[in-house]
């Protein structure tokens, strides 16, 4: 889609539009962003859900039992949920999207960005008074009112440093003030676009409160630097060292002198400076899943001759839910497949397509090497064949 065309879930703007004025900028209230939207789960689902072993889930009791903001960490059971009051609490559940296919489906609305940028939709429900505090997140989010109804209130951006609350697990504003004219009520199918650093505050106004949070990942400067030169350090040689050839005599022996620190200035920096190397450390940290034990290798390894059969008689295969694919092509032509948070060399068209939501029958086999990839990433559990009518409904109960 061209990037000038309106679209209606940016309430008009084109996603140029959007990128230019507002991404990481200012806010937006999206009325009818998702007209007629009906939430892909009710509040007892969510709360089966939050009630799976490795699902990551908390729960915030505005006046726990054991204090205010109280946080508690699942699974949780049914008793957690008998006891809790009829208002003020909050139940947060994330990464649904890697769970539940409908709410997946959502992620394909925001097409208009960089895939490799989602993190995962977190879904929320509060009876009414449920919150989470005024707040800030250092990541951009949109927040789409999935039943019920929400107040959200801004409060422009604040300091990194500004005052949070002493001796509770959430980082509540200390002091909170709301924008003039940015104190909003979201019925469903309303969105709010919140960029970084920017505070806001939202309380449910009903019984039936549930909040899809779409959340994109970006890395902390020290996550990076970390990062990369841990990459970049399990690939130099032991050889690679502080050198001094050639230097003059010192002046005095004790002294870290000039000379010295602007020669393991240019160590450090010629060996950063690896744009190729960036590149595939930045592909692979960029697509790293959320969390690595959801990927589930076959228990039997496929041959690539027995895949191709199966596609060639009407099979297909599916991403996996949670798996994370990119692409780059160098400036030499070579290509590489980022996924799950490893660099695959692969053909050009068939990189595109697995990182795209095209569908992967038999024609994906046209590919050059596209039967090796194929099994592999089914293998290994970045792929997956689709779960027949039987299975889902299996699955879907589990999570009631």
């Amino acid at each position: 889609m061209p990037s000038n065309t309106p679209l209606p879930m940016l309430g008009g703007l084109s996603a140029a539009d959007f990128l230019r004025d507002y991404w990481q900028r200012k806010p937006l209230l999206i009325r009818g962003a998702f007209p007629d939207f009906q939430c892909p789960l009710e509040p007892d689902e969510l709360a089966g859900l939050a009630c799976e072993a490795g699902v990551e889930a908390r729960l915030v009791e505005e006046r726990g039992p054991q204090g205010p903001w109280q946080v508690s960490h699942g699974p949780f059971d049914d008793p957690t949920f008998a006891r809790l009051p009829e208002r003020d609490w909050t139940l947060l559940v994330q990464a649904v999207d890697h769970y539940v296919p409908q709410v997946a489906e959502l992620l394909e609305s925001f097409a208009f960005l960089p895939r490799w940028r989602l993190d995962d939709i977190m879904i929320s429900y509060a009876p009414p008074g449920g919150s989470v505090g005024p707040h800030v997140d250092q990541y951009d989010v949109f927040l789409l009112q999935g039943s019920g109804q929400r107040r959200w209130q801004l409060g422009g951006r604040v300091a990194d440093d500004a005052p949070i609350l002493d001796g509770i697990d959430l980082r509540i504003l200390e002091r909170f003030d709301v924008t003039p004219g940015e104190d909003w009520l979201l019925e469903p199918g309303d969105m709010l676009y919140v960029p970084p650093g920017w505070a806001h505050h939202g309380v449910s106004q009903s019984a039936d409160c549930m909040t899809l949070s779409v959340g994109f990942r970006a890395l902390s400067a020290d996550e990076a630097v970390t990062s990369f030169a841990d990459y970049l350090g399990e690939q130099l040689p032991a050889s690679l060292r502080y050198g001094d050839t050639g230097m003059a005599p010192p002046a005095d022996p004790g002294e870290l002198d000039d000379a010295a620190l602007e020669r393991i200035r240019r160590l450090i920096l010629e060996t950063l400076d690896a744009p190729e190397q960036l590149a595939q450390w930045f592909g692979r940290v960029m697509t790293q899943p959320k969390y690595v034990d959801q990927l589930v290798p076959q228990e039997t390894p496929l041959a690539a001759d027995d895949l191709v059969a199966e596609l060639q008689d009407g099979a297909w295969l599916e991403r996996s839910l949670g798996s994370r694919f990119a692409w780059r092509q160098e400036a030499d032509g070579r290509t590489t497949l980022f996924v799950d948070g490893d660099g695959l060399a692969c053909d050009a068209d068939l990189a595109r397509t697995l990182a795209s939501q095209a569908p992967l029958d038999a024609r994906t086999l046209t590919y050059p090497g596209a039967a090796a990839l194929l099994v592999e990433l089914l293998n290994r559990g970045s792929l997956a064949w689709p779960l027949d009518e039987a299975a889902l409904d299996d699955e879907e109960n589990d999570h009631e």
